[in-house]
């Protein structure tokens, strides 16, 4: 352990990381430089994080915005892809690791640490995805996980070693639940919701207001979309992260982006969370909703395709590999012609595609219309289907003869 000069740490201001300074300082003597990554999960979990940090032992704290960076150079090529996880989970937490990663990476090269370390337990998922980060960014720093290595094992183990070593703490002895936040989503795992039986009360979701309570009256957004990503929203062009903000409100008012999930963990043990996700379920349907007016039945067929593997390569913490790129490329080169515009109506938690339209739409009333039309001989249908039925009618035959 004495090897270690000075490490880096992912540091939250939490219990969990307010404990782990002083743990390294005592078993690995060394400096331990405190890494804060905002990524939006908001102003209350960012207060005093410096001086916290300072007051356990850290030599210094540095906070990294990574709000922007996160929602174009991560969020949204993710976007692009269709990737959900399982059927429902939009990959909020998973998202976020890669961009943190990298930004403690950088931040421990400048500082010349020789060592990173993060607060995650032996449990999760997260331990994966940063340490495959690390791996494949500065293969040669040490990780140090110590959920992995001492002997605590509780809230109450934490808050007895702070308290011996005087150091403030404004953690309690309960926790009911576990948080994660960022732009993107908020999940909350624990308490009544290890009952899978259990149904949701109205200490599980943060953000959004119940579906039930939102307003009477629905709203309309409108969305404009260019080459697969979202440029303006009700007629204002917007950044990427500026977009998500404003329908992350739009959302949250409106009860949208619930979910209850049951998902399988890359450690093989499944785990149950609610995640809220407003704005993105909006982003999500506007763009699935100018895909369906653009892709042809290959083509969209193709890209849920790239969206499950993406899914699970972004679960895995995989982003830093050659498959990610080319994943990446493959959903850019799909979404050169998904543009458009997308009226989406909100109401108690529902999100609907009401008008959709696109220069690039495949759509033709002249085709499509089930009354008299000039452009299609519905006779053609005929040898079309034979020849599409062909091999069903070869094998049918020959077990006629048998």
């Amino acid at each position: 352990m004495s090897q270690v000069k000075k490490v880096v740490l992912a540091y939250s201001g939490g219990l969990d990381t307010s404990a782990i300074i002083p743990w390294l300082k005592e078993n690995y003597d060394c400096e331990v430089v405190a890494f804060v990554a905002d990524v939006g999960q908001g102003d209350a979990e960012l207060e005093g994080v410096e001086a916290k940090a300072l007051a356990s032992g850290a030599s210094a704290c540095y906070i990294a915005d990574l709000k922007e960076e996160l929602v174009a150079d991560y969020i949204f090529p993710t976007l692009k892809t269709g990737a959900v996880y399982e059927g429902k989970y939009l990959l909020g937490t998973s998202m976020a690791r890669p961009i943190i990663a990298k930004a403690q990476v950088a931040c421990a090269l400048e500082v010349g640490a020789d060592a990173l370390c993060h607060g995650c337990t032996g449990k999760g998922n997260d331990q994966v995805r940063f340490e495959s980060c690390f791996a494949a960014l500065a293969p040669q720093l040490k990780v140090i996980a110590p959920w992995r290595e001492w002997d605590m094992r509780s809230r109450e183990d934490l808050l007895n070693y702070l308290a011996e070593r005087n150091i403030p703490c404004s953690a309690s002895l309960e926790k009911i639940y576990s948080r994660d936040a960022n732009a993107w989503h908020i999940s909350t795992e624990g308490g009544v919701l290890e009952e899978t039986w259990n149904q949701p009360n109205e200490h599980c979701w943060a953000w959004t207001k119940d579906p039930e309570e939102a307003p009477d009256a629905a709203e309309l957004v409108s969305v404009k979309v260019e080459h697969g990503q979202i440029v303006a929203v009700d007629g204002e062009a917007m950044s990427p992260y500026n977009a998500l903000v404003y329908l992350n409100k739009k959302g949250i008012e409106h009860g949208v982006g619930r979910i209850d999930i049951v998902e399988n963990r890359m450690v093989g043990m499944k785990s149950r969370g609610c995640y809220e996700t407003p704005g993105g379920t909006i982003m999500m349907e506007a763009l699935r909703a100018v895909e369906q007016l653009v892709l042809d039945k290959e083509c969209f067929d193709f890209r849920q395709t790239i969206g499950l593997k993406f899914s699970h390569l972004v679960y895995d913490g995989r982003w830093f590999t050659p498959l990610c790129q080319s994943l990446l490329a493959a959903a850019d080169v799909i979404a050169q012609d998904v543009n458009g515009e997308v009226v989406l109506k909100l109401y108690k938690g529902n999100v609907t595609a009401v008008q959709k339209r696109s220069d690039n739409s495949l759509y033709s009333e002249e085709f499509a219309t089930f009354g008299e039309d000039e452009v299609y001989d519905q006779s053609h249908a005929e040898g079309f289907i034979r020849l599409y039925s062909l091999a069903s009618r070869i094998r049918a035959l020959n077990e006629q003869k048998k």
